[in-house]
């Protein structure tokens, strides 16, 4: 074993060590290169894999879109359902899906199976009246198992319970429940979907829907609407989103930088959005950036909770993570009542942090993850994929609407690698525009290892050099590769936290 140590430890010089003899590692036929070595353009691996993800990020396409929704008045809520338009803003029905499918959702945030005794609570205003049928259609399309009514798994009701006495219908909340349901089945497709449809938008009704979830026993509710914070909104977090063991998660909103309640309440998950794309610049295959309308920023009505350390806001700050909500890069729906609000029935792209927050809320549920508050990802900043790039609008604080390593308003502390929400690793992963780390605005909360020290990032993520007493496994890497913690903790050391500590960073 301290052959390859030493090996290791001298290939970071461009030298190897061959039966006790030192020689100098040269590229075979000018082509070769070892990880970690400049390329022709004097760029490290590092820097061409991040070099890559914003190559991938820059060329996204960018299509009109619009809210399915109107504004709403004081005391009132609008969706977060954005819809692609052509260019004079209407919508045409595709003939085929287009955008991200269930398979590339599971695959961007390694979700796992899981979720068959779970049931997603989706709370909405008005009724769709083709719910259930336009589900059907989805689903099948996939290759996703039915949910219905008649198998148990679908279920709709008012905010009072009734089957058969529902809201009047609404064409544009119609779009935001097919996206809501939609965005459940494909995160979680063995999960139980319960529709709780609001008869208005106003906050109270929504807010009796929520409570009618929770006392149905949803294991998750999602909310994909907000309005603007006022002097109720106090009295209404007690009454309304104050549900212990049940993760509440809540749209942070569609008009970038800029507070939006419910998402800024004290007892919910608020959920950012981001642009996501593919990406051969990273092992996970993708990456993200923050969405520029997403909403973020800090609350003039609702306390600072104990778990959040940033600096530049002294009350709750919004976001606290994020999921995939450019209609850039959007997601496949099917609805046909109201046209999709512009004359077009059946399959269609949508955004909007509509569609993140019910993303999140599914992946909580099949992961065994449905009792946590949210307090829970500050303390498993690991389990995300740290978002490093993107803007939502211009603030007086960095991070309160810019995307910066660690904690930030447009994207949280990132978005879910939920592979890690089952396994409890917390090693995180690359695959943001950045890894993940712990960081809270202006203020660092390193990641405490079994040394007694504290590592400034995760041993699973290439980065500034770690103290060999931060961690076990970067004390037995550091022993074995003097590199790692007196110059850099690069691609090699993380890729010898498996061969030296037998740990798996994937």
């Amino acid at each position: 074993m301290s052959t390859p140590k030493t090996m290791s430890s001298l290939r970071h010089r461009g030298l190897l060590l061959l039966g006790g003899a030192l020689f100098l590692a040269l590229p075979l036929f000018g082509t070769a290169s070892c990880v970690g070595s400049p390329d022709s353009d004097g760029n490290t691996e590092d820097e061409r894999t991040s070099s890559s993800d914003e190559d991938a990020l820059s060329s996204i396409v960018k299509h009109p879109h619009k809210a399915v929704c109107s504004d709403s008045a004081p005391g009132f809520a609008h969706c977060h359902a954005r819809i692609r338009t052509d260019a004079t803003g209407n919508v045409t029905a595709l003939a085929t899906p287009q955008g991200l499918t269930p398979a590339n959702i599971q695959a961007a945030y390694t979700i796992p199976a899981g979720g068959s005794s779970a049931t997603v609570a989706i709370i909405d205003a008005f009724d769709d009246p083709n719910a259930e049928s336009d589900l059907a259609v989805y689903r099948a399309q996939f290759g996703l198992p039915p949910c219905t009514t008649a198998n148990g798994c679908f279920k709709k009701i008012s905010q009072i319970g009734s089957t058969t006495s529902l809201p009047k219908a609404d064409s544009g909340w119609a779009g935001e429940i097919a996206l809501d349901i939609d965005m459940v089945s494909a995160a979680c497709p063995s999960c139980k979907i319960l529709l709780v449809e609001a008869k208005s938008s106003s906050m109270t009704d929504l807010g009796t829907a929520v409570n009618k979830a929770a006392s149905l026993g949803a294991t998750t509710i999602s909310n994909s609407y907000g309005g603007s914070e006022d002097s109720t909104s106090l009295s209404a977090d007690s009454q309304y989103f104050n549900h212990p063991g049940i993760a509440i998660t809540v749209s942070s909103g569609d008009n970038g930088y800029g507070v939006e309640y419910p998402a800024s309440s004290a007892h919910v998950i608020a959920v950012g959005g981001t642009s996501l794309v593919k990406s051969t610049g990273n092992t996970r295959g993708w990456t993200e950036g923050a969405w520029g309308s997403a909403g973020s920023g800090c609350s003039t009505k609702i306390a600072k909770p104990s778990f959040q350390k940033d600096t530049g806001c002294a009350k709750r700050m919004v976001a606290d993570v994020s999921a995939v909500a450019d209609p850039n890069t959007g997601v496949a729906v099917y609805n046909t009542y109201g046209g999709s609000a512009a004359g077009a029935t059946g399959w269609a792209v949508y955004g909007g942090t509509s569609a993140s927050s019910p993303i999140v809320a599914a992946i909580l549920a099949a992961t065994g993850k449905g009792g946590v508050d949210n307090s829970w990802p500050y303390a498993n900043t690991g389990d995300f994929y740290d978002v490093t790039t993107g803007s939502n609008g211009s603030c007086s604080g960095k991070y309160l609407c810019t995307s910066v390593a660690g904690y930030d308003g447009p994207t949280g502390l990132g978005t879910p690698n939920a592979a890690k929400f089952s396994s409890g690793t917390g090693t995180g992963g690359a695959g943001g525009t950045g890894s993940s780390t712990s960081t809270t605005g202006s203020s660092t909360s390193a990641t405490t290892g079994g040394g007694g020290s504290t590592c400034t990032h995760d041993i699973c993520v290439a980065g500034s050099k770690l103290s060999k007493t931060c961690d076990p496994c970067a004390g037995a890497v550091c022993a074995a590769d003097s590199y790692c913690c007196g110059t850099k903790w690069d691609s090699i050391c993380v890729g010898e936290v498996a061969s030296v500590c037998g740990e798996s960073c994937n």
